[in-house]
């Protein structure tokens, strides 16, 4: 079921917000192997996907792709030449000098936001819902909760402006990271510690966008 509270986020169509540029799409075939068609991977980018299990590469390659896709429309490079690669933590490094980036997957959705500074991107498919109302007093403080109201929508804003909140901290979403970012409002999304946030629907997930 789309998203019926937040604004709609057109798919495949750059966006920019507070000097990000955000892409959203749907997630195409799950589970082909990424040796189809010739992707424009590095030599680097292509011995990390080798080495993930099958079931992650396609999901890795996805959104690799629609990152590589948005730093091409902003700086004019072509795509082949923009690197995506690991940092020791896990979170992506972008090869362009000047510019961050950072990537989400759901079953149904991808999305990669760019940016001059530290920028965190998240969805979270509706569907999920019960799954963050479970999870969410690991998360979500009693006053948080309180602002998702038991709905669908805003549980899994609340969960997304997190999630998105801890990576562009370069944080996980386990331990006190989470617990640091105070959720003082969903509509609109307002975040302490002067971070800006925009949360919007894009089909049937919850997308959350956070600059510090």
């Amino acid at each position: 079921m789309p998203n019926a509270v937040f604004p709609a986020i057109t798919p495949d169509r750059v966006h920019h917000w507070g000097g990000a540029a955000l892409l959203v799409a749907r997630r195409g075939v799950r589970g082909a192997p990424p040796s189809w068609s010739p992707l424009p991977f590095t030599p680097a980018e292509w011995q990390v996907l080798h080495g993930l299990p099958r079931w992650r590469q396609a999901e890795w390659a996805a959104g690799r792709l629609l990152a590589k896709t948005v730093v091409s429309k902003v700086t004019g490079r072509p795509v082949g030449e923009v690197e995506i690669l690991p940092r020791a933590d896990g979170s992506p490094r972008l090869s362009v000098p000047g510019l961050q980036v950072s990537l989400s997957h759901t079953a149904h959705h991808v999305a990669a936001a760019v940016a001059p500074g530290a920028v965190g991107v998240d969805l979270c498919e509706v569907s999920a819902a019960p799954s963050v109302r479970r999870a969410a007093p690991h998360v979500l403080s009693p006053a948080e909760r309180r602002l998702t109201r038991d709905s669908p929508e805003l549980l899994t804003a609340a969960w997304a402006l997190k999630e998105a909140a801890v990576k562009a901290g370069r944080r996980c979403l386990s331990g006190e990271a989470p617990r640091r970012v105070r959720i003082l409002a969903l509509t609109p999304p307002l975040l302490s510690g002067g971070r800006r946030a925009l949360v919007g629907g894009a089909g049937t997930a919850t997308l959350a966008l956070v600059l510090p």
